[in-house]
Formats: C-alpha cells, structure tokens, sequence
C-alpha cells in the first residue's frame, strides 16, 4: 500500500463502511412505524390529491408519471483525434438536430461533451510538445 492506495491502484481509508444492503436504523424505525398502515396513508393522500390539495397532488403525479431519465442518443459522430476536428463534430451534432434526430436540449448536452474533450485533446497536445522541447 503506497500513499493511501493499495496494489491495485484503489484508494482505500481501511473504513470498510457499512455493509451492502444494511439498513439505516432512522429508516427501520420509520418502517416499524408505518407498518400496516400503509394502505390507509395511500388513501388519505389519494382523497387530498382529489379534493385540490396541491403539494399532495405533484406527489402523486410524480408517482405515476416520474420525470424521464436521461437516454442516449445515436447519430454520426466522426471521430476526434485532435482539437481540429470538434468542428467537423460540432456540424454533425447541429445536422443532427435539423433532421430531427437530437433535440436542442439533447444537442446541447453532446455539444458540451465536445467541447471538453477538445479541451482535454488541446492540453494533450501542448503536454505532448512541451515533453518534445524539454526532451530536445
């Protein structure tokens, strides 16, 4: 183990933690609480939705209809070997867009992907010549 790290090149504190699926003692007391009663409390907030309570109708919307997670997307994207080239990515996401295949929110999140690695491409390229100059 070197410097917090062990062979394998992980990061360990010696603190295992908590065991997988062990459960938080607030939670069980919570649990033990409403046991039984659960059927009575769906009831109870369904009737409030129904009779205009608004906090308790988004909660019962949010669980029928939760918010979409985030899907990946599928469109051409050439390849990016150097920073040059995020141009040639920057087209192929905005024609993307205007054939209807990523949405402007979509293409902006891919637009945001492009652009951190032609950052992280530029800092390889500028590592790569000063390692060049200090090796000549």
């Amino acid at each position: 183990m070197k410097n917090g790290r062990n062979t394998a090149g992980k990061f360990t504190s010696g603190n295992s933690g908590r065991p997988k699926g062990a459960r938080n003692k607030k939670t069980l007391a919570i649990e033990s609480l409403l046991e039984g009663q659960a059927e009575a409390l769906t009831q109870t907030a369904i009737s409030k939705a129904l009779e205009g309570d608004g906090l308790v109708l988004r909660l019962c919307m949010e669980r029928i209809a939760p918010a979409p997670k985030d899907k990946s997307v599928s469109f051409h994207l050439p390849e990016m070997t150097d920073a040059m080239d995020s141009s040639q990515a920057a087209s192929s996401v905005l024609i993307a867009v205007s054939e209807g295949k990523l949405t402007p929110i979509e293409a902006t999140r891919v637009m945001g992907l492009i652009d951190s690695y032609r950052r992280t491409l530029e800092l390889t390229e500028i590592e790569e010549r000063l390692q060049a100059l200090e090796n000549a």
